[in-house]
Order: structure tokens, then C-alpha cells, then sequence
């Protein structure tokens, strides 16, 4: 082999060690391809409980990894108690529902004719005593509202006595609003929770605290409410608030509200208690009522049944809500 042939050969063989090398390096980066992957991580971290749909991605933004849920819901535990299923055959239930959220949507995002409410996307449902089905109602609600193809449901559980949300999900949640308002090293991300409903996000009441009422009227919670309402504007946020006339707290919150829904439980409650519960709502702009647990009307499950939309000791046969008729309608005095 000459001379010139040799040198060739050896000229092949570099490129050819020198093409392995350059697929080794392709695929086992070295440290610092790596540590500089980490830092990316650590500077834009993935936040814990919430998923940013494909609709509020920025321009330029890649497509967003969606996270597992957080908490998977009972749905036998829903159907125990009378709760409609999404995705189940439709009932009856679930159409009551869908009548009832559309006022409440229409004066959150100024549809069809509606002035758009100021805060109108900060909900509250309480009702006057306990036992008239707010919670069930909130249940039913965020989980109709859940269905909507461009929005979003945010869930809070405001009864920080007595919290109860969870539980009519089936799920657990150890932390969540009380523990934000009082500990400054927890953020939203850090206590929200996902649930396997798309769309669906449940914030819990947190643990208890003996000025519970005090902290609600904060300016950390003003804070906290300006946050949830800004963070993303599709996205309802519904308070399931304890009685008006049990506690200091749900008065408190209301004033803070965009829209406040008071369950009244038919043939049951007293006049003069709905007057007393409308008479701590007077700061509210918009106040709907919802007739519930009315015989003979409705779907009813478990005790529970929707007899109606509107003021209280209207008629409870009405075919179409009067709320939705009215949707700056209160609940009228006595008499």
C-alpha cells in the first residue's frame, strides 16, 4: 500500500470514530447540557392543582403538559347522595342545573343582553338556616358550570367551621383557604386541587382558626379573591358559604361577591329568617334565590329537589326561573 493510500485509509477512519462520537454526544448530553436543563425546570416550575388550558396559552408558547389529577371524585358516593354524574344519562336534575347557571353565567361575562357584573365570576351559595341543601346545590352547580365548553370551575369551600365539600366529593383536602390567608410561605398553587373532572378545581377550607371571620375580611383574602378573579378569565369561582343566620363569616364574604345564590328550602324555612338573611345581603349588587327541596316538582334524590327559581313565596310552578327573568331580583320583604 502506498503512501498516499495509507493516508487516505487513516483519513476514513478518523471520520468514521469521529462520527460516533458526535452521535454519542447527541444522545448522553454532559453536565452541562444537564445543569443546565435543571435550571430551566426550577425557573418555570409546572404549578401544583392547575392545568392552563390550550385556549390561555400565550402566542409562542408551546403546548402545556397537563398534570394528573390531584383527587379522584367518588362518583358512587354522588349518585348516594342524589348528585347528578357528568356524563351519565340526563335527568331531569341536571337540566333544573343547567337553568339555573345560565343567569348566573350571563351576568358574569355580559351575554346576550346581560350588563356584565362587576366581579360577577365570585359566586357565593349560602342559604338562611342550615339543612336547606346549599351545599348540594353547589355540588350540582360547579359541576353543571364544569360542562361548559369554554369555561372553567374553581370550587371553594368558605364553611370553615364546618367544611363539607370535600366530603360531598369524596375526596380530602388537609390544606387550603385559611391556610393561605395565615401562612406566608403557602401560595395558591400550593393547596389547590385537581380533580379528574376536566375543568373542575377544588379549593378546601383549610384548618380551622378562631378568627376565621376576621381573616375573611382581611386584606390578605381581598388580595386572594383579586388573584383567583384575575388568574384566568374564563373561570367561574363558587363559595360554598355557611348560613347567613348561623355565623359571622358568610355576611363577611358576601360583601366581597360578585353574585350571591340563596338556597331556600320550600315549605320549610320561615319568612321572617329569609328576611333576616336578605337583610345581611343588602351590600350585594346581584342577589338570586333558588327554591329547593319542593314537593312535587323537580327531580328529586335523597330528600333533595329544585322547585323553583326566585323570590321566596312565589310560586314554586313556575316553567321558566324567575331569577333568569330578573336577574337583579331580591328576595321581597314580608308581607
Amino acid at each position: 500500500m502506498s503512501i498516499i493510500e495509507r493516508a487516505l485509509e487513516k483519513r476514513r477512519e478518523n471520520q468514521k470514530q469521529g462520527g460516533h462520537r458526535s452521535e454519542d454526544a447527541t444522545q448522553q448530553p454532559g453536565p452541562a447540557v444537564e445543569e443546565k436543563g435543571r435550571e430551566s425546570l426550577e425557573a418555570h416550575p409546572q404549578p401544583v392543582g392547575e392545568r392552563a388550558p390550550a385556549s390561555r396559552q400565550g402566542p409562542g408558547m408551546g403546548p402545556t403538559v397537563e398534570r394528573p389529577a390531584d383527587v379522584q371524585i367518588d362518583y358512587g358516593w354522588l349518585r348516594h347522595q342524589g348528585i347528578h354524574v357528568p356524563g351519565e344519562r340526563r335527568s331531569s336534575l341536571e337540566e333544573e342545573y343547567r337553568l339555573i347557571k345560565r343567569p348566573l353565567l350571563d351576568n358574569a361575562f355580559g351575554r346576550y343582553g346581560t350588563p356584565l357584573v362587576d366581579n360577577g365570576r365570585l359566586i357565593m351559595v349560602t342559604s338562611a338556616v342550615p339543612g336547606e341543601g346549599k351545599t348540594f346545590s353547589t355540588v350540582n352547580l360547579a359541576l353543571s358550570m364544569a360542562l361548559e365548553v369554554d369555561r372553567t370551575v374553581l370550587v371553594v369551600d368558605a364553611d370553615v367551621a364546618r367544611p363539607s365539600l370535600p366530603r360531598a366529593l369524596g375526596v380530602e383536602a388537609d390544606r387550603g383557604l385559611l391556610d393561605v390567608l395565615t401562612d406566608p410561605d403557602l401560595s395558591l398553587p400550593d393547596v389547590l386541587l385537581r380533580t379528574d373532572i376536566p375543568d373542575l378545581t377544588l379549593l378546601g377550607a383549610g384548618r380551622p382558626h378562631g378568627r376565621s371571620t376576621e381573616l375573611l375580611g382581611s386584606q390578605a383574602m381581598t388580595d386572594l379573591l383579586a388573584e383567583l378573579h384575575a388568574r384566568y378569565p374564563d373561570r367561574i369561582i363558587l363559595f360554598d358559604s355557611p348560613p347567613l343566620l348561623s355565623t359571622s363569616e358568610p355576611s363577611v364574604l358576601a360583601r366581597q361577591m360578585g353574585q350571591v345564590l340563596l338556597v331556600i328550602e320550600a315549605e320549610s324555612t320561615a319568612q321572617t329568617a329569609v328576611t333576616r338573611a336578605a337583610e345581611l345581603l343588602e351590600g350585594c349588587d346581584v342577589v338570586l334565590t333558588m327554591l329547593n327541596k319542593a314537593t312535587g316538582i323537580g327531580y328529586g334524590y335523597g330528600g333533595y329537589g329544585y322547585g323553583g327559581y326566585g323570590g321566596y313565596g312565589g310560586s314554586s310552578g313556575e316553567s321558566q326561573p324567575s331569577a333568569a327573568k330578573d336577574p337583579n331580583r331580591r328576595v321581597p320583604e314580608e308581607g
